[in-house]
Parts: C-alpha cells; sequence; structure tokens
C-alpha cells in the first residue's frame, strides 16, 4: 500500500505503531462482518466490536493513569487510530469516539470530582460507552438545531435548563441526535442557567446513564451510520452533584467551543477513513474488471485512472489537513487556545473539506463499479450511505462554512 507521507512528516513514531495496531484489528475483526452491521438491530455485534477495540485501550485513552487510563490527549494521536476504525466502518468509528468525546472537558479543566466518578468505571475492565449531548429540537420561536453549535449565538439559544437546587444541579429539557443517546453510562449535556447571561450562563453538566428522570425515545432509523445509535433524550427534574459541572460560568462556554473544534477534527478523519476504504474497494474491482473492445481491467483505461486520481488526490489532500489542524491543536502555545476561532476555522477546514470528498469519492467509486456498486454484496454503498451523514452533523455543512470565516471577520451569524 502506498506510503502516506504526510504521516512521517507529522506522527511521531509511537502514533505509527498504534495506527498499525487498529489497522490489524480493523482487517481481522470489523472488515469479515461490516455487512452485518446495519443488520445489528440489538446491538449486538456492534458491542462486540467496541469491546475488542476497548481491550486495546481506546475507551480509556484520555483518562489519567491513576484511573488506569493511558493519558493520551494528543489530536494527532488519536485521530489516527479513528481513521482506520472508520475504513472498516464509519458508525464503530463514532461511537467509539463518542466515548471520550464527553469527557475531553473534564480532562482539560482537570476536574477530579467528575473523573474521580466515572474514571475507574470507563478505565475498567466492562466497556462502558460515553456521549455528548448539544442538539435541540427547535420551536416556534427559532433556536434549537445548529443554534447550539454556533458560536455566534454565544449559548442564547440553549434551552436545556439547569438550576441549583442546594448541592445539586436540576437539569430539564431535550437533546436529540446525540450519538450513543439511550445505550450510554454517562452523558454530558450542553445546558443554561440562564439564556439571558450569553456565554457566562453555558454549563456543561454530566448525568450518569442510570440517573431517575432521565429517559428515551425511539431509536431514529437512518440511512447509514447503523452503529450510531440516536434517540431523543428527555431530563426532568434530573438531580446531580454539583460537582459534575466541568468548570463554571464563562468556563464552561470555553470548554464547549474546544469540544466542538476536536469534534471537527474526529470528523475529518472519519471521513478520510471512510474514503479511504472506498477507495481500496474500488480500486481492487477496477483492477480485476476489464472491460472494451480491446480488454484490459477499468483502471488502465484512461477516464477510470483519471476518476481514480481525483480520489487519491481528494483522500490525501484531506488527510493532510486533517493532521495539519489536529497538529495545531496539540500545540497551542503557537497556534492559540483550543478554545479559539482560530482553532475552530481550521479544525472546520478540515472538515468540510474531508467530508465533502468522503461524498465525492464514494458517489465516483460507485459510478466506476456500475451496479456492483450498488449492492451491498460489494460494500461501496455501505461507505456511500455512511459517509453522507457527516456532511449535516455539528450544526450541518453551511455552518461548518461560517465557523471557517470567523478567524478571517467578525461574522454575526
Amino acid at each position: 500500500m502506498y506510503s502516506h507521507r504526510t504521516l512521517e512528516a507529522l506522527c511521531k513514531e509511537e502514533d505509527l505503531v498504534l495506527r498499525d495496531l487498529v489497522k490489524d484489528f480493523v482487517d481481522g475483526q470489523i472488515m469479515p462482518v461490516r455487512q452485518q452491521i446495519d443488520d445489528d438491530t440489538d446491538h449486538v455485534l456492534v458491542r462486540q466490536l467496541l469491546e475488542g477495540l476497548a481491550n486495546l485501550g481506546f475507551i480509556r485513552a484520555i483518562f489519567p493513569e491513576k484511573y488506569g487510563g493511558l493519558d493520551l490527549h494528543s489530536a494527532v494521536t488519536l485521530s489516527l487510530p479513528l481513521e482506520e476504525v472508520a475504513r472498516g466502518d464509519s458508525g464503530i468509528a463514532v461511537a467509539l469516539a463518542c466515548c471520550l468525546w464527553p469527557f475531553m472537558p473534564a480532562v482539560w479543566s482537570r476536574n477530579e470530582t467528575v473523573l474521580d466518578h466515572f474514571g475507574p468505571r470507563f478505565c475498567g475492565d466492562e466497556l462502558r460507552i460515553g456521549c455528548f449531548n448539544m442538539t435541540e429540537p427547535g420551536g416556534p420561536a427559532g433556536g434549537g438545531g445548529c443554534d447550539i453549535e454556533n458560536p455566534g449565538m454565544h449559548g442564547r439559544k440553549i434551552a436545556t435548563r439547569a438550576v441549583r437546587d442546594g448541592d445539586h444541579w436540576v437539569l430539564n429539557g431535550q437533546k436529540i441526535w446525540a450519538s450513543n443517546s439511550g445505550i450510554a453510562d454517562a452523558y454530558l449535556m450542553v445546558c443554561t442557567t440562564d439564556p439571558e447571561l450569553g456565554e457566562e450562563g453555558v454549563a456543561l453538566i454530566y448525568v450518569p446513564g442510570d440517573a431517575e428522570g432521565l429517559s428515551f425515545g425511539k431509536f431514529e432509523r437512518k440511512a447509514g451510520m447503523a452503529a450510531d445509535r440516536n434517540t431523543t433524550t428527555y431530563m426532568e427534574n434530573v438531580r446531580v452533584p454539583l460537582g459534575f459541572r466541568v468548570a463554571g460560568p464563562g468556563e464552561d462556554a470555553k470548554y464547549f467551543h474546544a469540544n466542538l473544534t476536536i469534534g471537527r477534527l474526529a470528523s475529518a478523519a472519519i471521513s478520510v477513513g471512510n474514503a479511504q476504504g472506498a477507495f481500496e474497494a474500488v480500486l481492487d474491482f477496477t483492477g480485476d474488471r476489464v472491460v472494451g473492445r480491446t480488454p484490459k481491467p477499468i483502471r488502465a483505461h484512461s477516464i477510470g485512472a483519471g476518476m481514480l486520481a481525483d480520489m487519491a488526490i481528494g483522500i490525501e489532500t484531506a488527510r493532510s489537513t486533517y493532521l495539519s489542524a489536529a497538529y495545531r491543536f496539540d500545540h497551542p502555545e503557537d497556534y492559540g487556545p483550543i478554545d479559539s476561532l482560530d482553532q475552530l476555522s481550521f479544525a472546520s477546514i478540515a472538515k468540510v473539506y474531508a467530508a465533502d470528498m468522503a461524498v465525492t469519492v464514494s458517489n465516483r467509486a460507485m459510478e466506476l463499479m456500475g451496479s456492483y456498486g450498488y449492492v451491498r454484496d460489494c460494500d461501496i454503498e455501505k461507505y456511500w450511505r455512511d459517509c453522507k451523514i457527516i456532511q449535516l452533523w455539528e450544526g450541518g455543512a453551511q455552518l461548518g462554512r461560517f465557523d471557517v470565516l470567523r478567524a478571517y471577520y467578525d461574522l454575526p451569524l
């Protein structure tokens, strides 16, 4: 396989060792069963695969060593294996990433109360699943939806309320679309203590999966990403300790912005992995399939070779872009705080470009394979269905473009 020169330039040797470890797991465990994942309605196969990845250390990756974690915080280090998992199945990659994503703010803020409670559980022998809840249903007066993730709204459109009652927070509200919702052991809820306070009112609060007053709707039926479970989450007078808030007024908003940025980086890595998987499948097919007056493989014809070249260009440039943005995130001393608009802008460039690229690559792959690309046995249609949602989540394709521009001028949206 072609050696990715970008990796050699931006990654440490141990990053590549970790990537190769996951690659072996994907080739040996995910690829043979990936066509069964869409039919895994009871989530049994998905849990088995997540348990296998947990045994490699990924669920406990970001937790401090004193809890049994690996203390891995590098965006580059974590993105590479995520790309590999997505090459096998994007939904598995999302479910895995969202076990770590909700705990990033607790690690960044060094919240000992949260880490002491959840750390031993997530670093133990039993698989534990996390969920980060942002998006809310919109109402007649607007708000909800992508307004929650829009930094230009400064938290004023968040409807989920957190009210202090003695030594507890009491949460009321609804969340939708969150990955791993309905099956998670821990939830990080994006709330507000008062929407009129703007970012001072933003509160990130952890909720155990068995909390009283927490309930869920039915699982959504989607075109793809079957391994990524989504449902509506309801909170009715859910009580949690005061210490389960990430940091405090103003600080929670910063960690929320940083988590949006890391989400964009992960989305870009997953997109690249999805496109890489589709590219490898179509490369094999076009090497074996012979057509034309003078019979030769599809990829030996100039039109086929040109399409494959465009795919390779897109994948390699998207990989370079997300790794560069991840490197910037890992070096805030040189590129600005992790919650800055500059960091969000570069991560958004990576996500928007990679997500668009993955859709194009999977579509072109289907064109090269014809009807074979449209049937489940050949995998391409799954890559095609799975990658579309990456364009749409975390605020949508257009909010991502707005966020790119926030580093260049004041965009009041």
